[in-house]
């Protein structure tokens, strides 16, 4: 079909566009790998022809040394069969990897959409860098032909460093689940992501106690893998209300979302989180911090909780407020159901990511 997104460029009809995409390994435990995940469960591997190739996986120094070393020689390769590559990328180590792969791009003449998803991107560019160093950011991101962020806020941080002409918001999505009758009568909280300091398990760790005290059957169930010695030996101490499951996913994931009451995100900063959607679209009452991409999902008393980053008596109180009011945990949920649905779905997704790709060919 001539001119339909990610079938080909005018004039020539049949032609799919080929996308080199990298970023971390499909198998890494984090949000990115989760969005790549997505859109190949959405089919769009069979719109455009794509290769995906993964520069990180978890491990140690020199694992993660061999990988990053083969995925750029199998980029090399791949490189002149491509029209566009695109760019997963977040800030630190992330950015630092992927800046060899712009700039081999950039020489190889190629299309470049750049697709931020980190947090603290603000963090690692002020606090991070020397003048020379935000310079030489503000060069390597200018490479791109268009630039794609999460939320709003990064519209404004990002377009005051490349200028706002380039950049489209475009948030993460999911495949919405079938509606179903979800039950309330529990006191259950669930957590997915990174067990980390980060992500703000010290502060809710710290409400357990009084929550227990006025809810016995509270239960607080951890998704994920820890990266904190300590936090993880304070959440052993009370294993009768908390209960750590590992990483969940699939199946699953969709059990305990189904299940739980209530799902909260702490995050001291975020760019955007995909089990936030996923547990919207689950009917659960949401609990999260304002901070990054987070309030334009959550809006307050509307489809969640919002609560200050870092402010363990204000995420109590929520969690309190929602535990105790079943009437407004389902009220909440069923909002943030229908929000998703409407704003947040894959399928709408894809077909503004096909569009950004058929405008940078100039199609």
């Amino acid at each position: 079909m001539v001119g339909e997104p990610g079938h080909g460029r005018p004039g020539t009809e049949g032609f799919l566009m080929r996308v080199l995409m990298i970023g971390p390994a499909r198998c890494v435990h984090g949000g990115i790998s989760g969005v790549v995940n997505n859109y190949y469960e959405a089919g769009l591997d069979r719109k455009i022809r794509l290769r995906y190739i993964g520069t990180m996986v978890e491990g140690g120094k020199l694992r993660k040394l061999i990988k990053a070393g083969t995925a750029y020689l199998l980029f090399l390769l791949a490189l002149p069969g491509c029209d566009i590559v695109h760019v997963n990328m977040a800030s630190d180590n992330s950015y630092r990897r992927k800046s060899f792969f712009i700039r081999t791009a950039k020489r190889f003449h190629k299309k470049i959409v750049l697709h931020q998803h980190g947090g603290d991107f603000e963090t690692f560019y002020y606090k991070e860098q020397d003048e020379r160093g935000r310079e030489n950011i503000r060069r390597i991101l200018s490479m791109g032909d268009a630039f794609l962020v999460l939320a709003p806020a990064w519209r404004e941080f990002f377009g005051e460093l490349i200028g706002r002409e380039k950049i489209t918001v475009l948030p993460d999505s999911i495949a919405v689940p079938a509606a179903f009758e979800k039950d309330y009568g529990n006191h259950e909280v669930l957590f997915l992501g990174r067990l980390c300091r980060e992500k703000g398990i010290g502060e809710l760790l710290a409400c357990v106690p009084a929550l227990v005290q006025k809810f016995p059957d509270f239960h607080l169930y951890l998704g994920g893998v820890w990266e904190d010695e300590g936090l993880q030996k304070e959440a052993q101490r009370d294993p009768q209300h908390i209960t750590w499951l590992g990483w969940v996913s699939g199946e699953e994931k969709s059990r305990w979302l189904r299940r739980c009451r209530i799902l909260t995100l702490p995050s001291y900063f975020e760019g955007q989180s995909v089990s936030l959607l996923e547990a919207m679209a689950y009917y659960c009452g949401i609990v999260a911090t304002d901070t990054g991409g987070i309030p334009q999902m959550i809006l307050p008393d509307q489809t969640g909780l919002l609560v200050p980053v870092k402010d363990a008596k204000a995420l109590q109180a929520a969690l309190f407020r929602l535990l105790e009011d079943e009437t407004l945990c389902r009220q909440l949920g069923v909002a943030a159901r229908r929000k998703v649905a409407a704003e947040f779905g894959i399928e709408e997704n894809m077909k503004t990511l096909l569009g950004i790709y058929e405008k940078v060919l100039g199609g």
